[in-house]
């Protein structure tokens, strides 16, 4: 009877190894909630230093200061509405870009492109991201640049520039440093980041859903619009956002292309001046005091856009689905 009773019991070297196993895993749990917690520390402390180190011109100057066209190093006079114009619109220039031609570069790659193409164009794309990003200033300032403005921009002066109402997008001297060249060297940048993920989420779908929309007779089209792209939203629009972030935060390309001038206009054509952009001409040279902090103020600035556009992208995610658990 105590042979049997004895023979249900775990040995000394169960024990031993299921002692090790729980501290083996209470180790693993607390390393991982470590490097996840590192991470929320440093976004916090990103916070509290741009917080601190901006308070004396947010108080000096109140919220106006995001609302004020001023910039004044000598009178002590300062705003940061034309930075915050210029990283919105170079952005929005370069998304209405780059996401198009992302979109078509993935399309073909998993849809249409023969399969001996497929590689060497899917490393080229990606190549393009490794470029440093002052190598693309250079090419705009010195290549670009001179091209643009004296054969595509009077192009579109001479066409776009006669419609109504937009016409006045594609007005002014067309030097070829401005706004939208700024946005299209910056959708040269982000491009490769939207199609490499683009092309990576659209390779994710399953072959039979696909093969049974061609089997019905769809075209390449219905089937990436009624196929593809719903069973893909999610990683679209991460690789859209994923190249915002780039668009917005990018500093020496755009430095080199803007004109860096401190006024607003409603013309693409002319120079304008970005978050980044000041504060890689000017806080290498800022004295302490309400210039200082106003740069730090315009870099919270540009924290609270992106954090602004991520919600906004997290938000419209949550209600893609919901509304797509609502038609099923």
């Amino acid at each position: 009877m105590e042979s049997s009773f004895s023979a249900g019991l775990p040995s000394a070297k169960a024990v031993k190894i299921a002692r090790i196993q729980r501290i083996q895993d209470f180790l693993f749990h607390r390393t991982t909630q470590f490097f996840s917690l590192t991470v929320l520390f440093a976004l916090m402390g990103i916070i509290i230093s741009l917080f601190i180190n901006a308070w004396p011109a947010l108080s000096e100057f109140g919220i106006g200061f995001f609302f004020s066209d001023e910039w004044d190093i000598i009178g002590g006079q300062f705003g940061g509405l034309i930075a915050i114009y210029g990283t919105l619109v170079s952005s929005l220039v370069a998304l209405l870009i780059a996401v198009p031609l992302s979109f078509g570069i993935a399309v073909f790659l998993t849809e249409i492109c023969h399969s001996s193409l497929k590689r060497p164009l899917g490393i080229a794309i990606e190549l393009l991201a490794a470029v440093p990003s002052i190598i693309y200033g250079m090419f705009g300032l010195f290549i670009f640049a001179p091209i643009f403005g004296d054969y595509i921009e009077p192009a579109l002066q001479a066409t776009l520039g006669k419609i109504p109402l937009i016409g006045i997008l594609f007005s002014g001297p067309t030097n070829g440093i401005g706004m939208l060249c700024a946005g299209l060297i910056l959708a040269m940048m982000i491009l490769p980041f939207i199609a490499s993920v683009m092309r990576d989420v659209f390779e994710i779908v399953p072959p039979v859903l696909k093969e049974s929309a061609y089997g019905i007779g769809c075209t390449t089209w219905e089937v990436v619009r009624r196929i593809v792209l719903p069973y893909t939203k999610a990683g679209v629009i991460g690789g859209v956002m994923l190249g915002l972030g780039r668009a917005l935060g990018e500093t020496m390309a755009v430095t080199f292309v803007i004109g860096n001038a401190r006024r607003i206009s409603p013309s693409l054509f002319a120079p304008g001046s970005s978050i980044a952009s000041t504060l890689a001409n000017q806080f290498g040279e800022a004295e302490a005091g309400l210039h200082f902090s106003s740069l730090f103020a315009l870099g919270l600035a540009l924290f609270f856009i992106t954090f602004v556009v991520l919600a906004l992208a997290k938000w419209m995610l949550i209600r893609m689905e919901k509304s797509q658990g609502l038609k099923s």
